[in-house]
C-alpha cells in the first residue's frame, strides 16, 4: 500500500468538486512527545486512508496537528480509530463552523520539526504551563475588563478578513514574527489580562506558555479558537464579538463568522472578504479578489498573469522552470501593492 497519494491534485480537485459525497471537516491537535514519529505518521496513514479521510496533518516528536474532512457516514469509525491511539483519546475536535464538504481533496501527512513553526526553544520552558483555558462566555466577560488586552495571535491575512473587536492584530506574516512583536509591543503590561486567541487553539497553547515564562502574569485562551467560539455563542445565543470571516488553510480559505464584511478587495478597494490564489501556477498569490475583478482578470492578481495562463500548457510550464517553489507559492499579498499591481500592468 502507497503511504502517499500519487494522483495529480488538479484530478483530484474536479473530483472533489464533483462529488455529492458528505463530508465532515474537522481539526484538533495535542501535544505529546513522539518517540518515532515517522512510524506513528505511516501508521496514522493507512488507518486514515481506509476510512476516506482527507487532509493536512503535521506530527512531530512534539505531537500532532491535523486539519481534515471525513466522510460522514464513516464519521463515528473515524472517531473509534482515533481515540484507540492512547493520548489521542477524548481529543478535542473542532467541527468546522461554515462547511461544503469541499475542504480537501486529498490525504497529506508529513513529519516536520515542529507541528506549528514558533522559533522558540522548547527546553528554556516549560510548554505545558499554557494559559487558563476560557470558553466564549468567559472570554466575552474578561473582553469587557478594562485590564484586558486581546491579541490575535494569527497572521495578517487572517485578521485582515475577520477578528474580535478591539483585538489587536498585529501585522506579521508568520507566528514565529507574531510572538517577538507582541512580546515588543506588551512589555510594559504585564500585569494586564493577556487575552489570546487564534483559528482553533493550537498557536495559543505554545504561545501562553512562553508568555507566562517571560513574565506575564495573567494569561488566558480561547479554548478551541474561534472555531469553538462560533459554535458556543450560536448554541448558547451569547453575544458574538467576533466580525468578518475565519481565515481557514483548506480549499474553502474561510468560513462566515457574522455577516459584516471588513476588509476590501485588493484589485479595485470594494468591500469583499473573499480569498482566493491566483490561477497563474506560477504566481499562486494569495489575496482577495471581488467577482467583477476575478472575471476581468481570469481569477489572476494581475493582467500579467491572466496572459500567462491564456498560453499553452507547455508554455506556462516553461515559464515556471527555475521558480522557487517555496514560500513564493504562497506569498502573502498587501491590498496597497497589489492595487498598485493591476493598475500597472493594464495600463
Amino acid at each position: 500500500m502507497a503511504l502517499f497519494n500519487r494522483v495529480n491534485g488538479k484530478i483530484l480537485k474536479e473530483q472533489l468538486r464533483a462529488s455529492k459525497q458528505e463530508r465532515t471537516t474537522i481539526s484538533f491537535y495535542k501535544y505529546h512527545q513522539l518517540v518515532d514519529p515517522h512510524a506513528f505518521r505511516n501508521d496514522l496513514y493507512k488507518k486514515f486512508e481506509q476510512l476516506g479521510v482527507h487532509g493536512r496533518i503535521y506530527v512531530a516528536t512534539e505531537g500532532i496537528n491535523a486539519q481534515i474532512s471525513v466522510p460522514t457516514q464513516n464519521l463515528e469509525d473515524f472517531k473509534t480509530q482515533l481515540y484507540s491511539i492512547n493520548f489521542l483519546n477524548g481529543v478535542r475536535l473542532n467541527l468546522a463552523v461554515d462547511d461544503d464538504g469541499k475542504s480537501f481533496f486529498k490525504l497529506k501527512i508529513l513529519v516536520r520539526k515542529k507541528i506549528v513553526a514558533d522559533g522558540l526553544n522548547d527546553a528554556t520552558f516549560d510548554v505545558t504551563n499554557c494559559g487558563t483555558h476560557v470558553n466564549a462566555a468567559q472570554f466575552n466577560e474578561l473582553a469587557e475588563n478594562p485590564n484586558t488586552v486581546i491579541v490575535d495571535m494569527r497572521n495578517h491575512y487572517e485578521s485582515e478578513v475577520g477578528h474580535f473587536r478591539n483585538a489587536i492584530c498585529p501585522d506579521v506574516d508568520t507566528f514565529r514574527e507574531e510572538l517577538q512583536v507582541v512580546k515588543t509591543l506588551l512589555n510594559d503590561q504585564k500585569d494586564k489580562n493577556l487575552l489570546m486567541y487564534c483559528t482553533g487553539g493550537i498557536r495559543c497553547e505554545k504561545a501562553s506558555a512562553w508568555f507566562k515564562h517571560i513574565g506575564f502574569k495573567n494569561v488566558f485562551q480561547l479554548e478551541g479558537g474561534i472555531i469553538k467560539y462560533a459554535q458556543e455563542v450560536k448554541s448558547q445565543n451569547l453575544e458574538n464579538k467576533f466580525v468578518g470571516k475565519n481565515f481557514v488553510f483548506d480549499e474553502r480559505l474561510g468560513e462566515r463568522i457574522s455577516d459584516d464584511i471588513i476588509s476590501e478587495c485588493h484589485q479595485c478597494g470594494k468591500s469583499c472578504d473573499t480569498h482566493t490564489n491566483c490561477k497563474n501556477d506560477g504566481c499562486h498569490l494569495l489575496f482577495i479578489q471581488c467577482e467583477a475583478c476575478a472575471k476581468k482578470y481570469n481569477h489572476c492578481c494581475s493582467q500579467n498573469c491572466a496572459e500567462i495562463i491564456a498560453l499553452p500548457e507547455a508554455a506556462q510550464r516553461e515559464l515556471r522552470k527555475g521558480i522557487n517553489k517555496g514560500r513564493q507559492v504562497f506569498k502573502k499579498g498587501r491590498a496597497k501593492s497589489l492595487r498598485q499591481l493591476s493598475t500597472r500592468t493594464s495600463a
